[in-house]
């Protein structure tokens, strides 16, 4: 397991300029239970992260064990990797050195060795300092020299001893530099001149072309390991010190593997991780494609934490992370096999997928009620608000009472409940009631899921986006499964893996048709309100579709009244006729100096959904406003934006002595004009027209003579 400050976390474009990485985390402990983690890619992890005024994430606080690494790079580049910490440990002094090296070249300094011993008698290494290259000052002989001063009296530095086994710890650390960082200076100095031509075994070799590096890094376990309960009552040091394998049938670990490195020939920026105990053994594996990298940076608000294969039982023990995309459909943003369902296998789980999203957390994590998944969430997305699949919630307490008397009754009473009231204390008192009069009072299930109502039931979810995810009701049945039709109870790996590409092709397919009838159908209006016809200009057909509901039942709300007033925020009044019934909403309409106007409604409606509700609409109307505000038209929704699924690259800073580097520069480049050419018929047409002009020219540059 990664330790709690081992995460680490890329700022913003870019993880490490340095292709084909594979990195390999190792707890260190005298016990047999470290583990590690395998970064394997196709590329340098990079993502376009563009600016979403949707998204509002304080990157700072919002995830635990995160760095930030902000140098001074040229165009705006920022680069994140494990910073030295006391206890790491390596196999060789080479490795240790190769890595606070590749760490000093990515924050923007050089290094040196300050001072190294020896065995008594023995020319055998025992010792090293590793130093800023800015440490000390000049000799006094030397104060003279025309050669510019580069010595600050830096302290930053690490110091190594060999431990037992042959490892290689740092024993002292001191990251802290007094002057400012040159990144070109610093990559043309002679220890990363020499170190980075070199590369790195793997302990598993790849197809001849796919050029790995790679670095292991071993951690030692922190005094103050988790002791968390997970859902079975069992404790992080028990599944510590327990055996846990994932058990991949019929040669499952090569046919993984095979998948994999297949994958990252066609697909650069593919990223698969894995977790190895200290036996060599498989524990658990995480992949995502570059398009679900790509895609996180427009639809990160909301992350679906998908374990229907855990919780029913499925051969294949498979998780997902599931997006929301513009047309309100399912998008996958990464998958694993898991060997438990432990709060250590989950921390692993969700600080892989969050390293591979270069450190940017969602804002909402939703999940199936699990002590040892809560517990993983907390410590990993500390800020983000981590609800409960409502759908879960409702199934959950439905099976358990299948065999309840009067249960139809029930299943009405309790759909009643959840969703019928506005207010905390009413939703309470309703459910007290509801309780005893069916005789659940100390009904296990019951009494347990209502200890977490604060994290499901929507009267408490108001100020948490949901996009949509709230939209479920009793009658749809199960939750949502994004492999349903593809993966099975009894589907094994092989038959998974096979269909893996062809599942991926066919989401991708159904979104693109999605966008091409959202930008060349014209909806058919149901009422002659302007904002039908504004929010048809602009949203994607599924989600105007949604919204001409609220449109529609504006007829149904009366009687909008003002009932307090301060200042510039009001409080208003909006009757809504339900059936035979009429029921009060509450709507907060405030105003700024800037004529910018903010509303809330009690129905959350636009938490929940990603629009503005029919009350909210209806106190708009009252007072003159003929569009809806701009702030409430998110961009997620929008048809006119342009969602490109390549990886960013940064300021496209090439190492013309690097031809992988050229390689992976001109790869990205035309598979953006590839997207942009899916676009239209047109698009295509003056896509492979700039192609075979691009290879004409490079044409004419091969036959010139040398």
């Amino acid at each position: 397991m990664i330790g709690s400050n081992s995460v680490y976390s890329p700022a913003d474009h870019s993880l490490s300029p340095n292709p084909n990485l594979c990195i390999t985390i190792e707890d260190g402990s005298p016990s047999p239970s470290s583990e590690q983690m395998v970064i394997e890619t196709g590329e340098d992890l990079q993502l376009a992260i563009g600016d979403n005024p949707d998204l509002e994430i304080d990157l700072e606080h919002d995830c635990d064990g995160l760095l930030e690494i902000a140098g001074d790079f040229s165009g705006g580049e920022k680069c994140v990797i494990i910073p030295p910490a006391t206890g790491m440990e390596f196999e060789s002094y080479d490795d240790a050195y190769s890595y606070y090296n590749s760490y000093a070249r990515e924050l923007g300094f050089a290094i040196r060795v300050k001072s190294s011993w020896t065995k008594r008698n023995s020319k055998e290494k025992r010792g090293a300092v590793l130093c800023c290259n800015c440490e000390g000052f000049k000799m006094v002989k030397e104060a003279n020299s025309r050669r510019k001063e580069t010595r600050t009296g830096c302290q930053a530095m690490i110091r190594l001893r060999l431990v037992e086994f042959d490892r290689w710890k740092v024993d002292q650390v001191k990251l802290d530099h007094n002057h400012s960082f040159d990144p070109e200076r610093a990559h043309n100095s002679k220890s990363h001149k020499k170190n980075f031509g070199a590369t790195k075994t793997k302990p598993q070799a790849p197809p001849p072309d796919v050029q790995v590096r790679t670095i292991k890094l071993y951690r030692s376990l922190a005094a103050s390991a988790i002791d968390t309960p997970n859902s079975s009552g069992e404790t992080s040091h028990d599944h510590l010190h327990s055996s846990r394998r994932l058990e991949l049938r019929g040669g499952g670990f090569r046919v993984l593997q095979d998948f994999f490195f297949q994958i990252q020939l066609t697909n650069p920026n593919f990223l698969y991780l894995m977790d190895f105990g200290d036996d060599g053994s498989l524990r658990n594996v995480f992949w995502v494609d570059a398009r679900a990298r790509a895609a996180y940076s427009h639809f990160g608000d909301v992350l679906v934490f998908d374990t229907t294969c855990l919780s029913n039982s499925y051969e294949l023990p498979l998780v997902a992370f599931v997006g929301i995309n513009h047309h309100g459909d399912s998008i996958l943003l990464g998958s694993a096999l898991v060997s438990d369902q432990s709060c250590e296998t989950y921390l692993w789980l969700l600080r892989a997928w969050l390293t591979c999203m270069l450190g940017r957390p969602p804002q909402t994590f939703v999940t199936e009620q699990c002590k040892a998944i809560q517990s993983a969430v907390s410590q990993v997305f500390p800020r983000a608000h981590h609800r409960l699949n409502l759908t879960h919630v409702l199934q959950s307490i439905l099976q358990s009472l299948v065999g309840l008397q009067d249960y139809e009754s029930f299943r009405l009473a309790l759909n009643s409940v959840i969703y019928g009231f506005l207010k905390v204390e009413e939703f309470e008192i309703a459910w007290e009631e509801m309780v005893v009069r069916f005789g659940l009072t100390n009904h296990e299930t019951v009494r347990g899921l209502f200890q977490d109502r604060e994290l499901w039931a929507p009267v408490y979810l108001k100020d948490t986006f949901l996009a949509g995810g709230l939209t479920f009701r009793l009658g749809n049945g199960a939750a949502p499964f994004i492999f349903s039709g593809y993966v099975h109870q009894q589907t094994s790996l092989r038959e998974f893996l096979q269909g893996y590409e062809s599942f991926l092709d066919n989401k991708y397919k159904s979104e693109a048709l999605c966008d091409s009838e959202s930008s060349k159908s014209i909806p058919e209006l149901r009422t002659t309100h302007p904002y039908e016809s504004q929010m048809a200009k602009v949203f994607t057909k599924e989600i105007f579709t949604r919204f001409q509901e609220e449109v529609s039942a504006m007829s149904s709300c009366f009687g909008v009244t003002q009932v307090h007033s301060n200042g510039s925020a009001s409080s208003y009044v909006v009757k809504e006729r339900e059936g035979g019934k009429v029921r009060d909403f509450e709507v907060i309409y405030e105003t700024s100096a800037a004529a910018q106007v903010r509303c809330f409604c009690v129905c959350g409606g636009f938490s929940f959904n990603g629009y503005q509700c029919r009350h909210v609409l209806a106190l708009l109307s009252h007072n003159g406003l003929e569009e809806v505000p701009s702030q409430y038209i998110l961009q997620r929704w929008r048809k006119d934006v342009s969602r490109l699924y390549v990886a960013d690259f940064g300021s496209g800073r090439v190492d013309i002595m690097n031809p992988v580097q050229w390689y992976e520069h001109l790869h990205r480049r035309a598979m953006q004009v590839v997207e942009q050419g899916m676009r239209s018929k047109e698009h295509c047409r003056v896509a492979w027209e700039a192609f075979k002009e691009s290879v004409n020219k490079v044409h004419l540059v091969a036959d010139k003579p040398p």
